[in-house]
């Protein structure tokens, strides 16, 4: 079966850690190839990215604007945002709210299809 959708989960956005760097290099370069490519953003820590005007380096902002550009789906779990006080208006424009059961249907329909589910 051939791969045709890419399921990247963030669960930590910490600014030296390498992990929503490689997220949002791995989403380009699967939306790229043609791949439907959704990031889910979950865990307290991991929605922070979908904040926007968020400060510091690398501009993640500018990043994730890439990507959604290129059709890359984000969608930020409301039960980790609510949990860190983060508001549905405090997202970036193409960054989705959606409930943690919605999340978990995602996990069984990606792997019932065979799809890529890259946790980072």
């Amino acid at each position: 079966m051939k791969v045709k959708k890419v399921l990247l989960l963030l669960k930590n956005m910490v600014y030296e850690s390498t992990s929503p760097q490689e997220t949002l290099r791995f989403a380009k370069y699967y939306r790229k190839k043609g791949l439907e490519v959704i990031v889910v953003l979950w865990g307290p820590m991991g929605v922070v990215l979908g904040k926007k005007n968020k400060h510091g380096s690398p501009e993640y902002d500018n990043k994730m604007q890439k990507c959604i550009d290129l059709g890359v789906q984000f969608k930020c779990c409301e039960l980790a945002a609510s949990m860190i006080g983060l508001k549905e208006e405090e997202l970036m424009p193409g960054v989705e709210m959606i409930h943690s059961h919605e999340v978990a249907e995602m996990f069984l329909q990606f792997r019932e299809e065979g799809q890529l589910i890259i946790n980072l």
